[in-house]
């Protein structure tokens, strides 16, 4: 189902990424021989707009279809059906030649600086890679621009961290440099994917400012992906919340956390701790475990752990996002 126009706040028409009714399936086999195929239904159906300039996360818990939606926006995966439109462009299709000038536009942080890296490769041949894949510059001008994003990216000076290999660096410093990696070429549109998981906490902050201050100094939009609500909260503009491969609900940051709509948004709110004991939150009670949405059933899929399903969640199908308040998007038959 497409989702209905829900930008941003600020009601900006400048789409740079547009993504209707997109379908990730895998097949897999089950059985004691692994004879009996089904579909693992990875990604089912989602749509959203991303504006230029906006930060949107995308939420939930692992497993949901996260970071299977960043992978097929960045074109590493690609998908089943639907449609992704960067800058006017229908790019769920392309390959080859068409590959080059779409890599320049969007590009990916992973969540792993610890593998995401080439040890045999000095931080310079790291960082300048991509701009001599698109044969952009010459060296003096890809050294140039190298040490432009390093000392961007708070690794200063460059001439220090240029020819070192990615084992004599911190967790942090891995992540800087895959930062820097991602943003030489000037891209439009980046998906993050969980890039803070796996620092330090004392560091994590760092990495998280610096990414909010590059999206004001290049203009950057982001998808960022996170299992955390309070680093959406901090970093992103909206928040989609995503689970077994469904978006479930989608609005403002402030609006998500302050008032989530749907049942499992409210059960991920309850989750998170709170510093102060005197506050007490109600614990909604979800039951069971997240299951893996093998040939899953067309009705409601929160709907086996849902603490308040009703009769109609069970006989119906899953239901579609609807504008419950203004901008704020929710899939729930009993709102």
């Amino acid at each position: 189902m497409a989702l209905p126009d829900s930008r941003l706040d600020s009601d900006t028409g400048d789409v740079i990424v547009s993504v209707k009714n997109l379908k990730k399936y895998y097949q897999v086999g089950r059985g004691f021989f692994r004879r009996q195929h089904a579909l693992l239904h990875a990604v089912d159906d989602i749509s959203f707009d991303v504006a230029r300039g906006e930060v949107l996360g995308l939420v939930g818990e692992s497993g949901c279809g996260k970071t299977t939606t960043g992978r097929m926006l960045v074109r590493l995966t690609s998908p089943t059906s639907g449609s992704i439109v960067v800058d006017q462009t229908d790019v769920s299709s392309i390959s080859g030649a068409d590959m080059g000038p779409f890599r320049q536009k969007v590009q990916m942080i992973f969540q792993d600086p610890y593998e995401s890296l080439d040890p045999r490769m000095t931080i310079f041949d790291i960082v300048s890679e991509p701009l001599n894949v698109n044969h952009i510059g010459n060296l003096e001008q890809r050294e140039e621009r190298v040490a432009e994003m390093l000392t961007r990216v708070g690794l200063a000076p460059p001439a220090t961290f240029m020819f070192r290999f990615p084992h004599e660096l911190s967790g942090g410093q891995r992540q800087r440099v895959a930062i820097a990696r991602a943003l030489v070429v000037n891209p439009t549109f980046v998906v993050a994917d969980e890039p803070t998981s796996m620092l330090d906490v004392s560091i994590r902050t760092g990495v998280m400012k610096l990414l909010s201050e590059l999206r004001e100094d290049f203009g950057i939009s982001y998808l960022y992906i996170t299992h955390d609500l309070a680093v959406a909260r901090y970093l992103c503009d909206r928040i989609a919340v995503m689970y077994l491969g469904k978006i479930v609900e989608i609005a403002g940051s402030e609006e998500v956390i302050k008032n989530p709509l749907h049942p499992y948004t409210r059960a991920l709110i309850s989750a998170v701790p709170v510093p102060d004991p005197a506050i007490v939150r109600p614990v909604p009670n979800v039951r069971g475990g997240v299951s893996k949405p093998i040939n899953p059933h067309p009705r409601c899929r929160f709907y086996e752990r849902c603490p308040v399903a009703q009769k109609v969640c069970q006989e119906s199908d899953h239901p579609g996002l609807r504008e419950v308040e203004g901008n704020h998007f929710a899939a729930c038959h009993l709102l």
